[in-house]
């Protein structure tokens, strides 16, 4: 009996120590499931302020690019959140802070040049995406009113890096942008990674463009994404088909 004892107290110490490690990995698995999603919208966020930081300091192309990670980021968040099944409310907000961080103010300074006008032009397109997050909510399940920012900034940054920053198709495309942000068509929630296995390979296709591509075929592509989105935003694009 007195053999036991320290063995039998040298175990149960053992125990305890393992049932504490086995719970810190069951409450590190679930902090994990439930901040995935939060972590991608940060990220986009850190992209968009990545992007700012190199529309202030002249780095064009990196500026455009930053956003088009975002825009691959945003896809992915509301796809892993409903996944692992981590929709809150903290997560909604993190989702439109990121986004007008990165499809508001970071593209909204693609268009930035000394002239009044154009510095107008940028607050109206901020404007625009803040309108179109806060004010435009379509009241019907599967269906966004206006065309979401997403897009917009995509079509943008592809136009500014295939043109080289050309002002002038840079102003029309915008104005162009603005005004669809601010229709009152609806369009499909593009639920990407939760549809068809073809969208999942144009989602694919994107990742592989952004990180191993040269700037015009990655360009080019971005451009046909975002451009048949707004063209065909049913037919093709909603989560429905």
């Amino acid at each position: 009996m007195i053999l036991l004892t320290p063995s039998s107290g040298f175990f149960q110490c053992t125990n305890k120590l393992f049932l504490r490690e086995r719970a810190n990995w069951v409450q590190l698995k679930e902090f994990a499931r439930k901040n995935a999603a939060n972590a991608l919208s940060v990220a986009n966020m850190v992209m968009g302020m990545a992007s700012i930081l190199s529309s202030l300091n002249g780095h064009h192309y990196a500026a455009c690019w930053l956003v088009l990670i975002g825009y691959l980021l945003d896809l992915a968040d509301g796809a892993v959140a409903r996944r692992l099944n981590a929709c809150s409310v903290l997560g909604a907000k993190l989702d439109d802070f990121a986004d007008f961080t990165t499809f508001g103010i970071a593209t909204s300074l693609l268009l930035r040049t000394p002239s009044l006008l154009d510095n107008l032009l940028c607050m109206c397109y901020v404007l625009s995406v803040l309108v179109r997050l806060v004010f435009f909510s379509s009241g019907i399940p599967f269906m966004y009113r206006g065309l979401p920012c997403i897009y917009s900034s995509a079509i943008l940054s592809c136009t500014s890096l295939l043109t080289g920053g050309n002002m002038a198709v840079l102003r029309v495309t915008a104005v162009a942008m603005i005004l669809f942000m601010v229709s009152q068509g609806f369009y499909p929630h593009d639920r990407v990674l939760e549809s068809q296995a073809w969208k999942k390979v144009v989602y694919v296709g994107g990742v592989v463009m952004v990180f191993c591509s040269s700037f015009p075929p990655a360009c080019v592509y971005y451009l046909l994404w975002s451009v048949s989105y707004i063209l065909f935003p049913t037919a093709l694009w909603s989560c429905k088909v």
